[in-house]
């Protein structure tokens, strides 16, 4: 049997799943995933994300790698959603090359988070509410700030396993979408939960609580205690994920 290399293109809400990551006695995107393929495919298959997301955070572009020896096609990709819960689906499975990594292969990610100045139940589980109007021009000033360094951990989970803290920021901006309030961020890594202390930070700064000024000796403290509480999960979705085209065996 010749073993290949699949690419798996997803989507999921993260509301009912203890994040991406397998972990004992909790439901997890990764389990529910695995689960399926093994039944789909009739052997047991394992898989590797492009990252972790945490309890609650959504992803609306998410990509893994597997091994399998099967050769798959469109019906694959339709059996395989019809076992899957409707909070995933599968858009898309295609063949790599055998020494692509999904996690350590991607180039950049990108997130989104969404806040909502309305209350609404249709909103609650995918944006946080939150009653203070959100000064764009002035987050705008001060996500500017954010290029300027590279090392974040005072924005990072304590005691993660990374050997380094330091990210590439390419993108930080606010906007408005469709009466949202929009925070988006690219960057070639992410430490765990950096999006949402950076997001908590920043909200910080519009209500007043810090100056902007304060935003450059939070960073160069590298101290997570010095940084505002982290946003909720639910405001927060991976959006993008790039990675080379010649990835792909065609």
């Amino acid at each position: 049997m010749t073993i290949k290399r699949y690419y798996i293109e997803l989507a999921y809400k993260g509301t009912n799943f203890h994040g991406w990551q397998i972990q004992p006695n909790a439901v997890t995107v990764q389990e529910t995933l695995e689960k399926a393929l093994s039944v789909k495919l009739q052997q047991e298959i394992r898989v590797v994300g492009a990252g972790r997301t945490d309890t609650g955070v959504h992803s609306r572009f998410f990509v893994a790698h597997f091994d399998s020896s099967i050769n798959i096609d469109k019906k694959t990709i339709f059996g395989l959603n019809n076992l899957l819960p409707n909070d995933i689906v599968v858009f898309d499975i295609k063949k790599v090359k055998l020494d692509f990594n999904a996690r350590f292969d991607a180039k950049s990610r990108t997130y989104k988070y969404y806040i909502t100045n309305t209350k609404s139940p249709f909103l609650t589980e995918v944006t946080t509410f939150i009653k203070d109007k959100i000064d764009i021009s002035l987050l705008n000033k001060a996500s500017e700030i954010l290029f300027n360094y590279t090392d974040f951990t005072s924005f990072s989970k304590l005691h993660t396993d990374t050997k380094t803290n330091n990210c590439k920021i390419i993108n930080a901006k606010w906007f408005i979408e469709n009466d949202i309030t929009v925070f988006e961020i690219t960057a070639d890594r992410f430490l765990r939960n950096m999006v949402r202390s950076i997001v908590g930070t920043l909200l910080d700064i519009n209500i007043g609580k810090i100056k902007i000024t304060d935003l450059e000796k939070i960073i160069e403290s590298k101290n997570r205690s010095k940084a505002g509480k982290s946003a909720p999960a639910q405001g927060l979705f991976l959006t993008k994920i790039e990675y080379d085209r010649n990835i792909f065996i065609i």
